[in-house]
């Protein structure tokens, strides 16, 4: 028989899922597996046992239901205030995973390079991998998990194509200032790169912290993907419901990934 897929032979079972497993098997407590416990908004749940009876049961189109974009569009202007049309500006996914993988896919080709901050959720190194591309990791360095801005920049000079960036940051929680997100922008912006967000976690912080939107910043809104989900905030992460914004022209080719 033919061989299996080389692109996926080193992988290994998620570690997260794997010390879940052994978490419950122990009756431990789990450190591994973030997700809330505590019970959806009413209003959700009301709404989900409507729709349960009333429909659509059917075929939805495959970036999202109109109503449903036209909301998300909302609540991203509200807490960011950027404007966003949800016709050309959101796709919906399957979580953030998906919304992670169909950004990456949409944008990189075989053989580019993309950075990752480290430690990180390890989603990014597979998703970059079976992308085709090379990860570069930089690392943040404990107890305050800062990263050396040279090496950063040694990286884009590398020819990275894009940075994986996730604020505030899983696992180690690190929530990134305006000045390192200035600092990151800037290098975006002249080694003409991207910047892959994913904010799951932007409403989940503590003060003196704030959460600072990539996006809005200077330049960065036509470089900018950002992913993001329900799950966290909501405390609806077996739903998966993520979704995707970005400029007109990638989320054309995310709509394109969508479809199969």
């Amino acid at each position: 028989m033919y061989e299996l897929s080389k692109r996926t032979s080193n992988f290994s079972d998620s570690v997260i899922r794997r010390m879940t497993r052994i978490a419950n098997k122990y009756d431990a407590v789990n450190l591994s597996q973030g997700f809330p416990d505590f019970a959806p908004p009413k209003e959700i749940t009301d709404r989900l046992a409507e729709v349960a009876k009333m429909g659509p049961h059917q075929y939805a189109i495959t970036w999202g239901a109109q109503n449903f974009r036209e909301a998300l569009a909302r609540k991203h202007e509200h807490f960011s205030g950027m404007k966003v049309d949800p016709d050309s500006e959101i796709v919906v996914t399957c979580g953030s995973t998906e919304a992670m993988m169909a950004s990456m896919m949409s944008i990189i080709n075989p053989g580019d390079k993309v950075a990752i901050f480290s430690p990180f959720y390890e989603n990014y190194g597979a998703d970059t991998i079976l992308s085709g591309a090379e990860p570069i990791y930089i690392p943040l360095v404990p107890p305050d998990f800062n990263f050396d801005i040279n090496l950063l920049e040694e990286a884009f000079r590398s020819g990275v194509k894009a940075l994986i960036l996730c604020n505030p940051s899983n696992p180690c929680g690190k929530v990134f200032t305006r000045k390192e997100l200035e600092n990151i922008a800037e290098l975006a912006i002249k080694y003409d790169a991207y910047v892959i967000t994913d904010e799951v976690y932007e409403h989940i912080i503590y003060e003196p912290h704030k959460h600072v939107y990539m996006a809005t910043l200077p330049g960065m809104c036509e470089r900018t993907i950002i992913c993001n989900s329900l799950s966290k905030t909501y405390s609806i992460t077996g739903w998966r419901l993520g979704y995707v914004i970005a400029p007109p022209n990638i989320i054309d080719r995310v709509k394109k990934f969508m479809t199969f």
